[in-house]
C-alpha cells in the first residue's frame, strides 16, 4: 500500500488528522526517566499515551543525531509501527547524487524504515529524485514553512505576481508521478495556506498548531485535501505534562493534549 493510501486509512481508523511530533529534547526530558536510552523510553510512553489519537508520528531527526539517538529513533519507529501508526521522518534532506541516495536509505526496510520523509527542494529536482522515485513512500517538500524567517526567501516574487513558495508547490505537483508528494505548509499564515490550496491539489503537512500559535480552523479548512493531510503538534503535546507530580500524571497530560487537539481539529473537519 502506498503511503497516502495507508495514511488515509489511518486517519479514518483513528478519526484524527493529528501528527504527533516526537522531538525529545534532552534538556526537557522528565527527571523520573531512568533508562539506557532515555529518548526511547520517553517516546515509548508518549506513543502509549497518544496512539489512539495519532494519525501519524513525526520524529525530527535533529533530536537523534548521535549513536544512542539513532538507536532510540529505530526503536521508536518500530514501536509506532507496532501500534499501526505510520511514521514521517522530519529530516528536511536536500543534497545531490550519492548523498541524496544515502539519505533516502532511511526509508529502506533495512534502514530506519520510515514511511515518509521531509525534503528540501532548494537544490532542484535531481536532489529529490531518490525520494520521488519510491512510489510506496511519502515525500513532503518544504514549501511555506511556519517560522517567521521563512518569509525571507519563500515570499519573494518570481514573476506574474507569484511568490516563490507557490512556484515550488506547482513545480513539485508537476513532478509527482507516483501520487506520493505532499507539501509542508505552516498554519501560521492562513491566507497563504488558502492560496496554496487553491493552486495545488496535494496533501499538506501543516505544522505550527500548538506552541507556535497557528490557526487550527484554517489548518483544517485549507490544509486537508479530500480529508488526507496532517496537522502537527510537537512540544504542545509531548511536553504537556511538565510540572506534573509523577510519571502517571505526566503522560496522562500528554494523552489529554493529543485528545484535545484531535477534538479541536475534528470540530472543523
Amino acid at each position: 500500500m502506498v503511503f497516502f493510501e495507508a495514511l488515509d486509512a489511518r486517519i479514518e481508523a483513528a478519526d484524527s488528522v493529528v501528527s504527533v511530533g516526537l522531538d525529545p529534547d534532552p534538556a526537557r526530558l522528565p527527571s523520573f526517566l531512568d533508562a539506557e536510552l532515555p529518548r526511547w523510553a520517553f517516546n515509548r510512553r508518549v506513543i502509549d499515551a497518544t496512539h489512539e489519537h495519532a494519525a501519524c508520528y513525526k520524529p525530527n531527526a535533529a533530536f537523534y543525531e548521535d549513536p544512542d539517538g539513532w538507536r532510540a529513533l529505530a526503536e521508536t519507529i518500530a514501536y509506532a509501527h507496532g501500534k499501526d501508526v505510520p511514521v514521517l521522518l522530519d529530516a528536511k534532506r536536500g543534497d545531490i547524487g550519492n548523498t541524496a541516495r544515502q539519505y533516502a536509505s532511511a526509508l529502506n526496510p533495512d534502514g530506519l524504515d520510515a514511511d515518509a520523509i521531509t525534503v528540501n527542494p532548494y537544490m532542484g529536482r535531481d536532489t529529490l529524485e531518490p525520494y520521488l522515485s519510491r512510489p510506496e513512500k511519502g515525500v513532503f517538500v518544504l514549501c511555506r514553512t511556519s517560522n517567521s524567517g521563512g518569509a525571507d526567501f519563500q515570499k519573494l516574487d518570481v514573476g506574474n505576481d507569484k511568490p516563490l513558495y507557490q512556484y515550488v508547490a506547482e513545480r513539485c505537483a508537476a513532478w509527482d508521478e507516483h501520487d506520493n508528494v505532499g507539501l509542508v505548509v505552516g498554519a501560521t499564515a492562513p491566507e497563504e495556506l488558502e492560496r496554496l490550496r487553491d493552486a495545488v491539489d496535494r496533501p499538506f503537512l501543516v505544522p505550527g498548531v500548538g506552541a507556535q500559535g497557528g490557526d487550527a480552523e484554517a489548518a483544517v479548512e485549507y490544509g486537508l485535501a479530500g480529508g488526507v493531510g496532517l496537522v502537527n503538534s510537537s512540544r504542545g503535546i509531548i511536553f504537556a505534562g511538565e510540572g506534573a507530580d509523577d510519571e502517571s500524571a505526566y503522560f496522562r497530560a500528554v494523552g489529554d493534549a493529543a485528545r484535545k487537539l484531535k477534538r479541536r481539529l475534528n470540530e472543523f473537519r
